[in-house]
């Protein structure tokens, strides 16, 4: 017996009609549909709250048979797949920024050595970095990218912040470590700032966008509800 067979035959016995199921698991009854037909497979996240709500064990849901196997392979593959997925884009997050931070000490040199005022150097840098730094912080708290550890973020943007200023304006004659100044303190508070303001943009656009698919499955309940199908 398949895993879409298996899930029908526990919803069946535990006498549980598909909207009632899909109500519970927060999911359209469309959906469910899906999976019972092997259309295309739950997450294991979705197999063990059917598990729950069907009060039949996991073992009897995901074990035995030539589909179980093909559905443990497809979760593995899954996650491998997310996984992989995951760390390329951290990699990508973390190279933008360097590139750019680089890029940004660069154009920095060349205004005072082509003999722009330093006011426009200075102005480059205290725009273009907190601006990036933004943005790629609000990437990271949208997908809470290294989970508590994120926190430790604002630290180094902070630090990157200064290094870049003191490297390309007027103070890159000396290091920002040469001494423990308020000025140094200065410019890593505005790094840090601007890193928790993306972040806490990006966790409120997180749970907007939560938001929306509940009120989406809402919809999509009501529409069921109005437009009522036989169980199957």
């Amino acid at each position: 017996m398949d895993i879409g067979s298996k899930i029908k035959q526990a919803r069946a016995e535990a006498k549980i009609t598909q909207e009632q199921a899909a109500e519970a698991l927060g999911i359209s009854r469309q959906t469910l549909s899906n999976w019972e037909n092997e259309k295309f497979y739950p997450d294991i996240a979705s197999v063990i709250r059917m598990s729950d709500l069907y009060n039949v064990s996991l073992d009897d849901l995901l074990k035995g048979g030539a589909s179980a196997k093909r559905y443990l392979n497809y979760i593995e593959e899954s996650t491998n797949t997310v996984k992989s997925k995951t760390r390329l884009s951290k990699l990508i997050v973390l190279l933008s920024y360097l590139v750019i931070w680089a890029f940004n000490i660069l154009v920095s040199w060349w205004f005072v050595t082509g003999r722009i005022h330093e006011a426009l150097a200075g102005g480059f840098q205290f725009l273009v970095l907190p601006v990036v730094t933004i943005v790629i912080s609000c990437f990271i708290g949208f997908h809470d990218y290294w989970g508590r550890r994120k926190w430790f973020a604002p630290i180094c943007f902070g630090l990157m912040f200064a290094l870049s200023v003191y490297a390309g304006y007027a103070l890159r004659a000396s290091s920002p470590f040469d001494s423990f100044s308020l000025q140094t303190l200065t410019l890593v508070f505005i790094g840090a700032m601007a890193s928790l303001l993306g972040m806490a943009l990006g966790h409120v656009f997180s749970l907007e966008q939560k938001r929306m698919r509940a009120f989406d499955r809402f919809l999509q309940k009501e529409l069921e509800q109005e437009h009522p199908k036989d169980a199957e």
